[in-house]
């Protein structure tokens, strides 16, 4: 474990990117094992707690009462300790033992051996673990890193395994809830739609403007310089799921009605488009203008009164506004074009299928 931190480190700080690297090994150091003997300790009449006595004496001190002072609420422990100047490892190899069989010196059946220090063992699900922890420097995106780290480390020593943890296990559990939250939203749409209209093709069509929203997303962040973040993007696609379905919705249901007058189906594509292209623009652009302060990083101080731009209550704010107010704007623009014309291919489809002559019978 100790060569695989030390490879790990090393690949982060030739990579670059990652800073303020430490792990939490224990400091190096020397610690000194004593052995015993037990055979041999038996033949000259000692025991294992004996020996741990007599090396008590030497380093913190044999434990022999407690006392609690008047003026105290703790207890003081009573302890028997050799003299500052004897308490050294030279002294252990001089300790000697009273048996039965008189004084008998320490060294005959003791072995005092160093060894690396252990400090604080750290587990994880009952396995021995290293963490090692990092910040990420300005101007490198955390996934870019830890892609371009699993790649130049992609051996390891036997029996270590590698799991990555903080920030990027935080995304990634973010991540997976919003999937499974953005499916539930769009199940239900779906069953409220096709309830509604009691057609799956015009339903499809109400939720294709999902699917456009998602490039107007793209765009929203590329032209605001902001990075793809899974939470806020996340919970904007979310949002922007059940605000661009409006407009397909009310261009659907005024087409439907026309049709029930009796248009045709051209005729009742142009007709909709005229007279939901108003109320469907401004709806579109007072959400997308309600958006912008936040897109812009301007905060608003009533208090002062003033105007800031770029605070740092505003960053958190940006990646979302800027989500559903790209993905709005898109979606908007492109069903209003697109819807209509979709319509009327369904129609001619719906028409043409009806004319369809029924299958071979029997014609005797």
């Amino acid at each position: 474990m100790a060569a695989a931190t030390d490879t790990l480190r090393a690949a982060m700080e030739a990579l670059g990117g990652f800073i303020d690297i430490e792990d939490d090994r224990s400091l190096p150091g020397i610690e000194w094992r004593l052995s015993v003997n037990r055979e041999a300790a038996a033949r000259l009449g000692a025991d294992v707690l004996s020996v741990g006595n007599a090396v008590q004496l030497v380093t913190n001190g044999l434990k022999l009462a407690t006392y609690r002072p008047e003026d105290a609420s703790d207890e003081v422990d009573i302890r028997v300790r050799l003299p500052a100047g004897f308490r050294s490892f030279d002294q252990l190899s001089r300790l000697t033992l009273s048996t039965a069989r008189g004084q008998v010196p320490l060294s005959h059946f003791v072995t005092l051996t160093p060894a690396p220090k252990i400090g604080t063992l750290h587990r994880v699900d009952g396995r021995r673990t290293i963490t090692i922890k990092a910040d990420i420097a300005e101007g490198f995106r955390l996934d870019e890193r830890l892609n371009a780290l699993s790649e130049q480390v992609n051996t390891l020593p036997d029996g270590v395994g590698l799991v990555v943890a903080g920030e990027d296990a935080d995304q990634r559990e973010a991540g997976q809830f919003l999937l499974n939250a953005f499916g539930v939203a769009i199940f239900l749409m779906t069953l409220i739609l096709v309830t509604q209209f009691n057609s799956l093709y015009q339903t499809a069509l109400v939720l294709s403007a999902i699917v456009f929203s998602t490039a107007g997303v793209l765009m929203g962040l590329l032209l605001n310089g902001q990075s793809f973040g899974i939470v806020m993007v996340g919970m904007g696609i979310i949002a922007l799921a059940g605000i661009v379905v409006n407009n397909n919705i009310v261009l659907i249901d005024t087409f439907n009605q026309l049709r029930a007058e009796g248009m045709s189906p051209t005729e009742a594509a142009l007709e909709t488009g005229c007279l939901r292209l108003r109320p469907v623009l401004l709806t579109a652009i007072t959400t997308v203008l309600g958006l912008m302060p936040m897109v812009l990083g301007v905060n608003v101080d009533l208090l002062a009164p003033s105007l800031g731009l770029g605070a740092p209550s505003t960053q958190w704010w940006t990646q979302l506004s800027s989500a559903i107010a790209g993905g709005l704007a898109f979606a908007t623009l492109l069903t209003l074009l697109l819807t209509p014309c979709m319509l009327v291919l369904g129609a001619r489809r719906a028409a043409r299928l009806s004319q369809t002559p029924p299958a071979d019978c029997d014609r005797g």
